[in-house]
């Protein structure tokens, strides 16, 4: 029996316009390479998120107006760096929460539960490793408190309206009247920016895109050559959409032996492999509002790049 990945690789692989989902970045190694990312000058997506949190994390916490005890779900935590101030914050005013990071990657889990159980001892965390919805909803069977869902980074960016929509449904879906979403957003603003931290001038994007083909090599048994792929992005700024490819640099094929499936590419054939979309303020509400949320505030960096936008379920 095939695994859903291979399924999926063959099915994107085989379309009229090819294409790899996002959501497959993110084994080990793609977190590894993802943090290199955000560490670059002009990826500033990371370092606004980070000043809002480190700023405006008091605002946060007296925006969500809980009574009780609460939990902090993290979706796709990875190595936790932007949450630690928030985080940090509440132990200091010695808030009753428990933090529960979600993370398809073990390592990233390990490593980021290992950093705040040293510098947060204090801090009740209970991490879980897995697909974040699925995981969320598991929990969320046995858990009496009210929640405050994360999904920071700019994330929801990755997924085109229709999916981003049924995304939010799906969390909205496992979240109890009044508990809230805050969720990290890129905004629209001056195109030139959004290229420079996109175009990838020390080739980390591009090994980051080529982590999916060597995924397939090793979970499939594939036989895909690196040096036979580009990598190549644009950003149109009426829409507000950034799209990423891998290029195919001459006519191949690549095997895969467990289905026994054979994958062509023309020379310069395009690999969709994500979208990163930019929101404007009227396009966050009109979100919210078909995903069954209000906006309850804005929480926004200094050059207003990026919004924590705080959502409370209907």
């Amino acid at each position: 029996m095939l695994s859903t990945f291979e399924k999926d690789v063959i099915t994107g692989l085989s379309a009229p316009k090819k294409f790899l989902s996002s959501k497959y970045f993110y084994d080990d190694e793609g977190s590894r390479i993802f943090k290199k990312i955000m560490e670059m000058p002009e990826y500033y997506l990371s370092n606004c998120e980070f000043e809002i949190l480190e700023l405006q994390a008091k605002q946060i916490f007296e925006s969500l107006k809980f009574k009780q005890p609460f939990n902090i779900i993290e979706l796709g935590a990875g190595d936790g760096s932007k949450t630690f101030k928030l985080l940090e914050f509440l132990i200091n005013e010695e808030v009753d929460f428990n933090y529960i990071p979600i993370d398809i990657s073990q390592e990233a889990m390990n490593m980021l539960t290992s950093k705040l159980k040293s510098s947060l001892p204090n801090l009740k965390i209970k991490p879980l490793v897995g697909d974040y919805f699925d995981v969320m909803l598991d929990f969320n069977k046995t858990n009496k408190h009210q929640n405050l869902l994360l999904f920071l980074g700019g994330n929801i960016g990755n997924y085109p309206k229709n999916n981003a929509i049924a995304l939010m449904q799906l969390f909205n879906s496992a979240m109890k009247k009044g508990d809230k979403l805050l969720m990290g957003i890129d905004l629209q603003k001056n195109p030139q920016i959004i290229h420079q931290a996109y175009s990838d001038p020390q080739g980390i994007t591009k090994a980051f895109n080529l982590n999916l083909l060597t995924r397939i090599n090793r979970e499939l048994s594939a036989n895909f050559d690196l040096n036979n792929f580009d990598f190549y992005c644009y950003y149109n700024p009426r829409t507000g959409e950034l799209y990423s490819y891998l290029v195919s640099l001459k006519e191949q094929e690549v095997f895969l032996p467990n289905s026994k499936t054979t994958l062509y590419f023309k020379k310069d054939e395009l690999i969709w492999t994500e979208q990163s979309k930019k929101y404007s303020f009227e396009e966050i509400t009109n979100l919210a509002q078909q995903s069954g949320y209000s906006v309850v505030n804005h929480f926004l960096d200094t050059k207003a790049y990026f919004t924590d936008c705080l959502l409370s379920k209907n």
